[in-house]
């Protein structure tokens, strides 16, 4: 063992560049399921680069101490991007991993997705610490190599590696699907990528202006709708105004998929107070997420103004400091307060920046709840409610109109609430299991919600107030459940995605007689809706929104990116996943959630989406800075 370790102090560069391509070929197999050979130089030139760069700045003596660091760097960077792929099922870019501060809010959730498979990323550590430790017992001391390096060939080869982390990433740049351009470039140069794409789109827009996008906006729908059906303005027909001067009270539930509404476990119901909603209310079943890398928070920014998320960063972290047109911003012009809540620290994704920027009266986080110790984040939706209560009936009473926002927290992953709170009994397959949890989170969620409605009703406000309820994202992870399992134990069809990424959305308006569509619909789409409902009229307003009114709309795409590579789409009849492109990629039905062989029809709303969410994007990042 003491050659052994002699051995590799001799060949500390060569060591370590081996282990490090090693960890490489094992993320490959955990992300990609695959370890394509040619891919790998991809990441041969991109490792090579940076150890060429610290052969050169390291002296003999600190070189062994130099590349074990990089090593235990690369083995964190590849663990962290695996953890991360598990969790978001998209590859982490430099500037999502800069949100990496946020994961101590969410510790629970962040041990539940590490698998023991991940730690094999630091087997080598192990190992090389038992060599060591067998050097040091021996006594055998190897004296400090005097050798003078080969600067030259080193800076020769260094200039080899860079020509051809440079020529894959020229190659594979401009490939819109994130998944399938890392997989090409490996998760160093996919970095590089991401970077120069970032700077030439920013370039690109630099000398723009809001007032251009709006018009590219116009046009783009006016090309896009003509021969597909006529698309009717928020505000320009069906229930328009309908629940005009009312307050608002939006409730956006934590991790709840559609398919817990109208669930049955053994002859109990899992959210009969939304089930009970759904007769008297608009319901939407067939409305799906968009946020990105800002989950909740993006879930949040979406419902307020209409404007899909960049995808590269969460929208507080990255847009914090904007005047975001909102619908905060826009009741405040019909003297309305309006007020967010959430049980948690407000700075957990940067929410004392998001909200200014929405343009919220106040917020309410932490210390304004008791805490009882519910979940991690401490307080649960009973007492979030009830301190919300308190506030509005405050408003209430001064006759002030109100737009008020709850952001659950007690359906979060990992789903496991107190004892006391499990309301409902499951059979003997669910005990233990996620999809367990998830259902008794689910049920709490409910009840909590229940009673919530009570208190509006005991108050008063009840028949003066539209509820908007929704999903903010998935709950259940498909490591956790397998569809199989999913379908067989539920007695439904359950497809990873279009089951997984579909949520609820519900919108009650006192006095008027609700519906339940099947229309296709998203995040984005919630403003506009609600703006038609309220007699808001949005291009009347100077408002302008990438999503439609979801009663007004004869028909419907969505994009979605980030969960799904970018160029993914919904529309009413499948769900879409490009390949490299659109000819290469794959589509299910959304009501029978089987493949579709021929999608080529469908290649207008591809190019529309693409084209949507660029604009989109630009747009946010024209909007003035506070």
């Amino acid at each position: 063992m003491v050659a052994i370790m002699n051995t590799v102090r001799r060949s500390t560069f060569w060591t370590t560049f081996i282990l490090v391509m090693l960890k490489i070929m094992l993320f490959r197999h955990f992300v990609f399921d695959n370890v394509e050979i040619v891919r790998l130089f991809s990441d041969a030139a991109a490792i090579l680069t940076l150890m060429f760069v610290l052969e050169l700045l390291t002296s003999v003596n600190w070189k062994m101490t130099v590349f074990t660091i990089f090593n235990i760097v690369m083995s964190l960077l590849l663990f962290a991007c695996t953890v991360y792929f598990t969790f978001y099922g998209s590859m982490p870019t430099y500037t999502a991993l800069s949100g990496a501060n946020q994961l101590g809010q969410v510790q629970d959730s962040v041990t539940a997705t590490i698998q023991t498979k991940d730690y094999l990323f630091f087997v080598d550590f192990v190992v090389l610490a038992l060599l060591y430790a067998v050097t040091l017992r021996s006594k055998n001391r190897v004296t400090k190599s005097t050798r003078v390096g080969k600067p030259l060939y080193v800076a020769i080869a260094l200039l080899l590696t860079i020509g051809a982390s440079a020529l894959y990433i020229r190659a594979n740049h401009d490939i819109s699907n994130e998944l399938v351009q890392s997989e090409r470039l490996g998760v160093l140069n996919y970095q590089v990528a991401t970077a120069i794409n970032a700077r030439i789109e920013n370039e690109a827009i630099a000398d723009g202006s809001v007032n251009e996008t709006q018009a590219a906006l116009e046009q783009l729908e006016s090309d896009y709708l003509t021969g597909v059906g006529a698309k009717v303005e928020a505000g320009s027909n069906s229930f328009f105004g309908v629940a005009k001067g009312m307050n608002v009270v939006v409730i956006q539930m934590e991790s709840f998929q559609d398919i817990l509404v109208g669930m049955d476990i053994d002859g109990q119901k899992v959210t009969p107070v939304l089930d009970d909603l759904i007769k008297n209310s608009f319901y939407f079943s067939n409305v799906f997420q968009q946020i990105g890398p800002g989950n909740t928070s993006d879930a949040e920014f979406l419902s307020n103004t209409g404007i899909y998320p960049t995808g590269d960063i969460a929208m507080s972290k990255g847009y914090g400091d904007r005047a975001i047109p909102s619908m905060p911003r826009l009741l405040a012009k019909y003297n309305y307060v309006s007020n967010t809540f959430h049980v948690n620290d407000v700075t957990f994704w940067n929410r004392n920046d998001l909200y200014p920027a929405l343009g919220f009266t106040k917020y309410y986080d932490k210390p304004s709840f008791t805490d009882d110790k519910f979940n991690a984040f401490g307080a649960s939706d009973e007492e979030l409610y009830r301190v919300g209560m308190e506030k509005l009936s405050s408003l209430h009473d001064k006759n002030t109109p109100f737009y008020a926002q709850f952001i659950t927290a007690s359906s979060h992953h990992p789903f496991v609430i107190p004892e006391e709170f499990r309301e409902i009994k499951l059979p003997a397959e669910l005990e233990g299991k996620q999809l367990g949890h998830y259902i008794e989170a689910a049920k709490y969620t409910d009840k909590a919600i229940g009673d919530f409605i009570q208190a509006l009703k005991d108050k008063g406000m009840y028949d003066n107030t539209v509820l908007v309820i929704y999903g903010d994202h998935f709950g259940m992870q498909t490591k956790d459940n397998d569809p199989a399992w999913v379908e067989q134990t539920l007695g439904m069809k359950y497809e990873e995605r279009l089951s997984r990424f579909n949520i609820p959305l519900i919108i009650h308006v006192p006095g008027i007689e609700g519906q339940t569509s099947t229309k296709v619909g998203g995040q984005v789409d919630i403003m506009p809706t609600l703006a038609n409902l309220l007699g808001l009229n949005l291009k009347d307003e100077g408002y302008t929104v990438f999503g439609r009114d979801l009663l007004n709309t004869s028909n419907n795409v969505i994009g979605m990116r980030y969960y799904m590579p970018t160029g993914s789409f919904f529309n009413d009849d499948i769900m879409f996943v490009p390949g490299t492109g659109f000819d290469d990629g794959t589509a299910y039905d959304i009501n029978t959630l089987e493949p579709v062989a021929d999608f080529s029809q469908y290649r207008d709303d591809y190019d529309y989406i693409m084209s949507l969410m660029k604009l989109s994007d630009e747009y946010v990042k024209l909007s003035p800075k506070r």
